[in-house]
């Protein structure tokens, strides 16, 4: 399978994983594609994920992970899944807050946003427990925990 990840990283935060790193992970769930994918991983600060937030979703703060899906791409070519935008500082709160390792987060949300850029969602009931059960599996795999679990300790 070939697999393209460009990595953008805007963000003033230290903590942001290597780019290889955030490739491994979104490669994840993209083995799973039958053709050539490409995807764009966006890191960003707050002021960029809260613009974005409100131009897309009309919610004013940033949020920690956005999915822009592209479409369809015409047969033969490299399917272009979409771009992912992570706000930097959104995951290290969260992840403090929710005692999860960071790395851990960071690898969850990644692969959250790729799985969105595939067609899944989390609006139903019954979408959401295939998506979670598909990200619980993808991150067993890597080694981290149930994300949905709560209060685990870093």
């Amino acid at each position: 399978m070939d697999v393209t990840i460009c990595i953008q990283n805007q963000s003033t935060i230290s903590s942001v994983p290597e780019a290889a790193l955030l490739e491994d992970w979104a490669s994840i769930p993209l083995k799973q594609m039958e053709h050539p994918v490409e995807v764009t991983l966006r890191i960003v600060d707050e002021d960029e994920g809260r613009e974005l937030n409100m131009a897309w979703r009309k919610k004013d703060y940033a949020t920690n992970v956005l999915s822009f899906p592209i479409g369809d791409t015409p047969a033969g070519m490299t399917e272009l899944l979409g771009d992912i935008v992570i706000c930097a500082p959104v995951v290290e709160k969260e992840a403090v807050e929710q005692h999860k390792p960071l790395a851990a987060h960071w690898a969850h949300l990644v692969i959250h946003g790729i799985l969105h850029l595939q067609g899944y969602d989390h609006e139903q009931q019954a979408d959401a427990e295939i998506m979670e059960n598909m990200e619980i599996t993808f991150l067993e795999k890597i080694g981290y925990p149930n994300p949905y679990e709560t209060e685990l300790e870093s």
